[in-house]
């Protein structure tokens, strides 16, 4: 079973300004997105959760430089989408 991706209306703001900002990055970013609805546990995503004052949320690396954070709720099996960006902005 797929996990639920839930897009807030901040984190589509947040998307579509980095997205303009990277067009690169596009095909990259919908396939992480992908593959992180099929099976968040993927290796390639590098799932890992946060500490500190976003102790409550995880990451997941688009490439070397970019994340998006998330917040997992594993009974009803929905990740919202929190924020994407550069590694420094973001945390």
């Amino acid at each position: 079973m797929n996990y639920k991706l839930i897009y807030t209306d901040s984190y589509i703001k947040r998307a579509t300004k980095f997205l303009k900002k990277h067009p690169d990055l596009i095909s990259q970013y919908e396939k992480i997105l992908k593959i992180l609805e099929i099976n968040p546990d993927h290796p390639s995503l590098r799932l890992h959760q946060l500490q500190g004052k976003l102790k409550k949320l995880h990451s997941v690396s688009i490439n070397i430089s970019y994340r998006i954070t998330l917040e997992f709720y594993f009974t009803d099996k929905e990740i919202v989408l929190v924020n994407v960006g550069h590694h420094d902005d973001i945390y």
